[in-house]
């Protein structure tokens, strides 16, 4: 099977070599002699045609790679796409897609589930101790014997829908807390794009708060700390001559914001 895919990749990148050194009209004449000898094909036809794998996967990007190009609807398409449905193999290139986010990962890794009896513990102390927050909850767990951490408290409490000690002994919560400053937040994240060929293509952008004004950073298809960096500085240029300065930045755990980045905030 390896053998086979990898002549029909070979095979693939020689043909696309081979069309681009014929001229327009060597390539119109050679498209009427294809679809011709198709034509005859598909009049001999008895039964359905069933692809591999690899075949539906160079049908698949190659047609919607020439629809993107020609801004063809799927049923102008039924012209060059004859054996099979234009939407079914429009199908298996989003089949495609899809598949390379939903694809099981064996090796999850992160930390270990921790016992019934530690999750008890910590939520009967966060239940009879209101003002115990993360830190001293993970002290006195340390002195019956059991090792845990901050955040490992913090998502206990968080399944179970307890708040940190701060809200429950009648703080300001975070709702009206995120209403007060919204004029000084300002949030970030990625979002992606797939390309024709399955290429993740990373959108960064921000948005404050306060004005639901997003700024479009750049777009990358290698998100490293030195590129998000950058696109700090430029946007931190750009905000520069704001009236009311921002105080606060919002950002997931994401390697690509590193240490530098919240810097340049800063």
């Amino acid at each position: 099977m390896g053998w086979f895919i990898l002549k029909h990749i070979f095979s693939t990148i020689l043909a696309i070599v081979n069309v681009r050194r014929l001229s327009d009209q060597e390539k119109d004449l050679e498209i009427l002699v294809l679809r011709q000898q198709l034509s005859i094909l598909q009049r001999k036809l008895n039964h359905p045609v069933k692809p591999s794998k690899i075949e539906k996967l160079t049908l698949a990007v190659l047609t919607t790679k020439f629809k993107q190009t020609t801004r063809q609807t799927a049923d102008q398409l039924r012209d060059v796409i004859c054996i099979f449905e234009p939407e079914t193999v429009l199908r298996w290139h989003r089949e495609l897609v899809r598949r390379k986010w939903t694809y099981p990962n064996k090796n999850k890794g992160g930390r270990p589930s921790i016992s019934k009896e530690t999750e008890s513990l910590i939520l009967r102390l966060a239940r009879e101790n209101s003002h115990f927050g993360y830190g001293k909850i993970v002290g006195e767990l340390l002195k019956l014997g059991f090792h845990v951490s901050l955040t490992t408290v913090r998502n206990v409490l968080d399944r179970y829908d307890i708040q940190q000690a701060s809200v429950r002994n009648g703080s300001i919560g975070w709702r009206h807390l995120m209403t007060h400053y919204k004029e000084q937040i300002l949030a970030c994240d990625f979002f992606t794009v797939e390309t024709v060929f399955l290429q993740t293509i990373y959108v960064l952008f921000f948005i404050e708060f306060g004005s639901r004004r997003v700024h479009f950073a750049g777009i990358t298809t290698n998100p490293n700390q030195v590129w998000v960096t950058q696109q700090a500085r430029q946007l931190v240029w750009e905000l520069s001559d704001r009236e009311k300065s921002l105080r606060f930045l919002i950002h997931d755990n994401d390697s690509s914001f590193c240490p530098a980045f919240d810097t340049v905030f800063e």
